[in-house]
């Protein structure tokens, strides 16, 4: 089997990746009521043009109750998705293959943009109830989140559904499903958020069951022909809660499932744990599932030069590179990255006089 390298194309169901580049979601806390805008179009397109192979919207809420501040993006009603179609097929007329990430906050739910403070939002400026496995809080001077009972799961799963129907209408190709970083699926996963005795709480088969009922539903309605992804926290960075080899059996459990890669990020679920952060710090994550599940894996975090992105492919740690700060950086990186590694990548005819 020939040697894989950051611009060799990537099969994914009937879907083609022109290169291994990912664009992270990344919250641009720019949104009213959920409606994408122009700066979501520019933001996302940029990055279209700039060569990335999937460019991916930020956590897109599927409930209101959902987002992580009152800014997010939304996808929770049909409203939202002429706006988001208009947004997928200009994404995909650059050759890019145009994906969304669906999520819900959970407990980390009703707090402001960042440079807006870092308090959560109190009820009476418009913050809202909090929901989550259990009755714990993400930290002092949180909300006591509201603990989901049966009916409520129920509802939830039936949410990321409708979302990702409406992801489906709106045009874009892969649905990545967000459990990772504190948020609600990762509560339920994390042994130091889930409390529960009951069905979704306990055991690690217990707490996997949310993720898995929600994976199995999407692909009820998602089509067989289109990937669908899942990010996770690979570990919490606390030998109490969830860790890498918990998502390697995570992994082996969905991958059956029809989950076509495993987007590999860490931590979130509690505040102030001490993580080495580092160039490519979170790579290792990647590849032990890929040797171990096995399935498709994709690295993130502090990925941030083309040599370092080219030796993740090459050396088979992971499938796809996920950027997110350098392609804020750099919007066109994956076009300059190209030259530096010696591949000729087609540029947009407009860009064409600057590319020698």
């Amino acid at each position: 089997m020939a040697v894989s390298h950051l611009f060799s194309p990537l099969e994914q169901r009937s879907l083609t990746l022109r290169n291994r580049i990912v664009v992270s979601p990344m919250c641009q806390y720019s949104s009213t009521d959920g409606f994408a805008n122009d700066w979501h179009l520019v933001h996302l397109t940029t990055r279209a043009l700039g060569g990335a192979a999937v460019v991916f919207t930020e956590a897109t809420a599927v409930t209101a109750e959902g987002r992580i501040s009152p800014d997010d993006l939304g996808i929770w009603k049909d409203e939202h998705i002429p706006e988001l179609r208009r947004i997928a097929a200009l994404v995909r007329s650059h050759s890019a293959v145009c994906g969304i990430q669906l999520a819900h906050a959970g407990r980390k739910a009703s707090t402001p943009s960042p440079w807006k403070g870092n308090k959560p939002v109190p009820l009476a400026d418009g913050g809202w109830p909090v929901v989550g496995p259990s009755a714990i809080p993400f930290a002092d001077g949180y909300q006591t989140p509201h603990e989901l009972t049966l009916p409520e799961i129920a509802q939830t799963v039936e949410a990321f559904t409708a979302a990702a129907r409406r992801a489906l209408a709106a045009g874009f190709q892969v649905v990545e499903i967000h459990a990772a970083h504190g948020y609600l699926i990762h509560e339920f996963l994390s042994p130091l958020s889930n409390h529960r005795s009951d069905a979704y709480g306990g055991s690690r088969d217990n707490r996997m069951r949310l993720l898995c009922e929600i994976i199995e539903a999407i692909r009820a309605v998602w089509p067989a022909s289109l990937p669908l992804w899942v990010r996770i926290s690979a570990t919490d960075w606390l030998d109490a809660g969830w860790t890498d080899a918990d998502s390697v059996a995570l992994a082996a459990r969905i991958a059956p499932l029809g989950v076509d890669m495993l987007d590999c990020s860490s931590g979130g679920i509690i505040p102030h744990v001490k993580i080495s952060a580092g160039p490519g710090y979170q790579t290792a994550f990647a590849a032990r599932i890929r040797r171990e599940a096995p399935m498709p894996t994709a690295a993130v975090g502090f990925i941030t030069s083309p040599a370092q992105a080219d030796h993740i492919i090459r050396s088979g740690q992971a499938d796809t590179v996920v950027l997110a700060r350098e392609l804020l950086r750099h919007p066109y990186w994956p076009l300059h990255a190209a030259r530096s590694l010696g591949h000729d990548i087609p540029w947009p005819v407009q860009y064409q006089r600057a590319k020698d």
